[in-house]
């Protein structure tokens, strides 16, 4: 019996002393996909964000940094729909990670799981940075990322097994409170229904179709200009019009031809965060959405 119980407790000190299984390495091309796979993997997965909320995702480099982290991913959560189409093929073929190309378990398109919007009848690029595919900024609504989570919760339990139960139970637990979170949200934003904006590009489609936001202008000519004086010159006698009751730019956006717009019809400029850790206050998904309408609700004085 002594024998046996040395044996029993032999045995549990190796298993015990055996290290942990490693965590899924997720390279996200966005925050927001990374705070999404935290919160579905948590100490399951190790997250890396290429990009921050104070970036244009559209302008970035595949830089040595980004190219070591690519290359030890085991899962790669992109946007897609040609958001990072500047900088992401050339990341794959400087990061040699066969395992996370498109069409492989190991990447992940977050805009296959949800409706497109603006999706262009005609495409060509002297209609400035138009996306074939739709518009690529499906994190703007809330209702996007339910859909979302629940294929990134089957794909992390795909490429990790032993831990598929764990990544379910974590999804079921997320849905419950995002569940929750969306009523409190489609309740509080209702006095944003049927608000008038100007936005300075292209972004915010889903927030406003989420809200019944109407967009009746944007500041870039076509998405990716900048502002000129003469198309500024053309939104403001059109503003003047049609009165609009804010005028709103993402957090890595020139503010300046916002305000100029703003103060000369006399209505707010709105930072809005865009991605989380766009703001003071938008670290995770939850906040990030709090502080989106909370700005918008601020602004049009309600």
């Amino acid at each position: 019996m002594r024998k046996f119980i040395r044996l029993t407790l032999l045995l549990l000190a190796t298993a015990a002393a055996q290290p942990a299984a490693a965590a899924l390495k997720v390279f996200a091309c966005e925050p927001d996909w990374a705070a999404l796979a935290r919160e579905l993997g948590g100490n399951d997965v190790e997250t890396y964000s290429a990009t921050t909320a104070q970036q244009d995702v559209h302008k970035i480099q595949a830089r040595p940094s980004l190219i070591a982290k690519y290359r030890q991913a085991d899962l790669v959560i992109c946007s897609g729909a040609e958001l990072e189409i500047g900088w992401l093929p050339a990341l794959a073929d400087k990061g040699n990670n066969p395992a996370v190309l498109p069409g492989k378990a190991g990447y992940f398109e977050a805009s296959q799981y949800v409706r497109m919007l603006e999706i262009p009848l005609r495409f060509d690029r002297s209609q400035g940075d138009v996306h074939p595919s739709g518009n690529p900024h499906v994190q703007t609504s809330p209702r996007n990322i339910s859909p979302i989570a629940q294929a990134l919760a089957e794909r992390l339990a795909e490429l990790d097994p032993a831990r598929a139960a764990d990544y379910r139970q974590r999804h079921e637990q997320f849905a419950r409170r995002w569940s929750e979170a969306l009523e409190k949200w489609d309740a509080r934003a209702k006095p944003l229904k049927g608000v008038a904006v100007v936005s300075h590009h292209k972004t915010w489609v889903y927030l406003y179709d989420w809200l019944g936001i109407r967009e009746v202008a944007t500041l870039e000519p076509k998405p990716a200009i900048p502002p000129s004086a003469a198309h500024l010159a053309e939104v403001l006698a059109s503003v003047k019009r049609n009165p609009v009751k804010m005028v709103t730019y993402s957090a890595y956006e020139d503010s300046h031809a916002a305000d100029w717009l703003a103060q000369r019809v006399n209505v707010p400029a709105v930072q809005l965060p865009l991605s989380v850790g766009g703001a003071k206050g938008a670290e995770d998904l939850f906040g990030l959405y709090d502080v989106t309408i909370d700005r918008l609700l601020q602004a049009l004085g309600a």
